[in-house]
């Protein structure tokens, strides 16, 4: 699976953007899909999760309520709207694949396999 990730910007704080990531690969139906992102000199963080179906979603708990993640196994795609943007909220946002089924681990990031290339979210204050 090849991970394309866009939409990242800059915003002002309180505004919105939404993020797409764009698979390739006959199997993406059957892999979970995740958001995670990284700020400058912190770790990888996660941001939310939904499995292959859609019916099991999770989000870390500094962006509940304001983000939502869904995806279209018709066009091999996922996307994160963000909602109420903060300036902590800055960092490169990464989506992954993967296709584990222990839900548990779902929110590290060695549980991903495949990883697209990040896209820069900056939320000016």
């Amino acid at each position: 699976v090849q991970l394309q990730a866009s939409g990242g910007g800059l915003v002002q704080a309180g505004g919105s953007l939404r993020l797409s990531c764009a698979a390739s690969g006959r199997t993406f139906s059957t892999y979970v899909m995740a958001w995670f992102r990284q700020a400058p000199g912190k770790g990888r963080e996660f941001v939310a999760v939904i499995n292959w179906a859609g019916g099991q979603i999770s989000y870390g708990d500094s962006v509940k309520g304001r983000f939502t993640i869904s995806r279209d196994n018709a066009k091999n795609m996922m996307c994160l709207q963000m909602n109420s943007l903060k300036p902590e909220d800055t960092a490169v946002y990464y989506c992954a694949s993967d296709e584990n089924r222990d839900r548990a681990a779902w929110q590290l990031p060695l549980t991903y396999d495949y990883w697209g290339q990040g896209t820069q979210v900056t939320v000016s204050s």
